[in-house]
């Protein structure tokens, strides 16, 4: 009969018991055991913000990220750059004023003059609003939380609205308040200001509308600035040539369709021109007519189909 007695249990509650051994030998080496350490952390009793604040810390990073607010120097030449150039018009219209009494830049076409600078911005910094989140994938991150797809995508959109506004609004209101103080013969033109900063509204809200569609197609930088630059070289290039060719058949409505090919025409056309009366920025005239009610409406419907984009590329992003 064997000797060997079986080894005893471990006490209830203590460790558990040591591994298998041979006959003869010391139990082996104790399973190792789980242990909590308590190294600091606080439970959160403060108030539960929610949502809306959520959505409004989400779009007041992306706008600072923008104009390269919180990130290394070079991030901020090129949306600050472009800032002063949109200033320099409204500068030296001033100096015209004060210097010759004479006014200088008309505040309805200040942002048709200055498209291509809007265009460039609009182009450089849309993909930075939805790029990296994209390229890194966090997009499941920001789900997790109460943040809805479309509080994303309205804080995306309305971050980069705000930018373009400021954009335009800035100089524009710099003009103005240049005027009033300069004190020019005659009454100020208020009413091409409001004209103008009703238009620039409307600019925002389109021209962000289209980048960030656009530029929320590829996780690449550079294809998103590539792919916006190209719309609107390739918009204003139509329209212009559409227009040239008409004119010199003398067939002048016609022309003035093609101008609304440009969306910045198209705004022209549809706000400061079809509801507030002002002169056209184009080299031509709009259509009258049916023709403002049309420039309103294709205003109003590429907005819409631009978020309708958006929202179906981030919830398939989301899936993912």
């Amino acid at each position: 009969m064997s000797d060997r007695s079986p080894v005893p249990n471990a006490p209830e509650g203590g460790s558990p018991p040591a591994g298998p051994s041979a006959p003869g030998l010391p139990p082996g080496p104790a399973a190792p055991v789980g242990v909590i350490h308590d190294i600091g952390y606080r439970h959160y009793d403060g108030a539960r913000l929610g949502r809306g604040h959520a959505t409004a810390a989400l779009t007041v990073h992306s706008l600072r990220g923008i104009f390269g607010l919180g990130r290394p120097a070079r991030a901020k030449i090129i949306p600050f750059g472009l800032f002063g150039i949109m200033m320099l018009p409204a500068v030296v219209s001033i100096a015209i004023m004060a210097l010759a009494q004479q006014r200088g830049m008309a505040y309805p076409g200040y942002a048709v003059a200055l498209q291509p600078i809007i265009a460039i911005f609009l182009a450089s910094q849309s993909p930075y609003a939805v790029a990296p989140d994209l390229r890194f994938r966090v997009l499941p991150l920001y789900l997790s939380r109460p943040v809805t797809l479309w509080d994303y995508v309205g804080a995306k959109l309305a971050a980069m609205t705000a930018a373009l506004f400021l954009l335009l609004a800035v100089p524009l209101t710099v003009l103005f308040v240049g005027e009033l103080l300069i004190d020019m013969p005659g009454a100020p033109l208020t009413s091409d200001y409001l004209a103008s900063m009703a238009g620039a509204v409307a600019y925002a809200v389109l021209l962000a509308a289209l980048g960030v569609a656009i530029a929320s197609f590829t996780p690449r930088r550079g294809l998103g600035v590539a792919s916006i630059i190209a719309l609107y070289l390739l918009s204003s290039g139509v329209s212009t040539v559409l227009a040239a060719v008409m004119e010199s058949v003398n067939d002048y409505t016609a022309a003035g369709w093609a101008w609304l090919v440009n969306p910045f025409f198209l705004v022209d056309a549809a706000v400061q021109v079809g509801i507030f009366g002002t002169e056209p920025a184009a080299p031509g005239a709009y259509p009258g007519g049916i023709g403002v009610a049309a420039a309103i409406a294709a205003v109003l419907g590429l907005t819409v189909l631009s978020v309708a984009a958006l929202i179906m590329r981030y919830r398939k992003a989301a899936s993912r």
